[in-house]
């Protein structure tokens, strides 16, 4: 499974971005995917995660209320709307595949395939 997130950018503080997540497999569905964030000099965080029919999402709290995962099954590709960005979302996002648990849906080490990473960037 290959996956590529495309969508980062420069925003203002309080914009908003929509990224996306393209997988090339037939198995799309058959995927819990998340969005994860790294910022320089830190670990990798979680952002969100979608249950493989999209009715089931999870949100760290830092985002929850700003920002929407959502994902298509039928077009394969993974969503992230990021809306009141603030400066600390400042950081490189990456899109990931796996079945884990769902209750253990936002440890990265549970997740098999990841995208390259897409950079956003607010400005303050």
């Amino acid at each position: 499974v290959q996956l590529q997130a495309f969508g980062g950018g420069l925003v203002e503080t309080g914009g908003s971005l929509r990224l996306s997540c393209a997988a090339s497999t037939n198995t799309f569905s058959t995927y819990v995917m998340a969005w994860f964030r790294q910022a320089p000099g830190k670990e990798r965080d979680f952002v969100a995660a979608i249950g493989r029919s999209g009715g089931s999402t999870y949100y760290a709290d830092s985002v929850k209320g700003r920002f929407t995962i959502s994902r298509d099954n039928r077009k394969n590709i993974l969503y992230l709307q990021m809306n009141s960005l603030k400066p600390e979302g400042q950081a490189i996002y990456y899109c990931a595949a796996g079945r884990p648990a769902w209750s253990a849906s936002d440890q990265p080490s549970l997740y098999y395939y990841w995208g390259q990473g897409t950079l956003v960037t607010v400005s303050s």
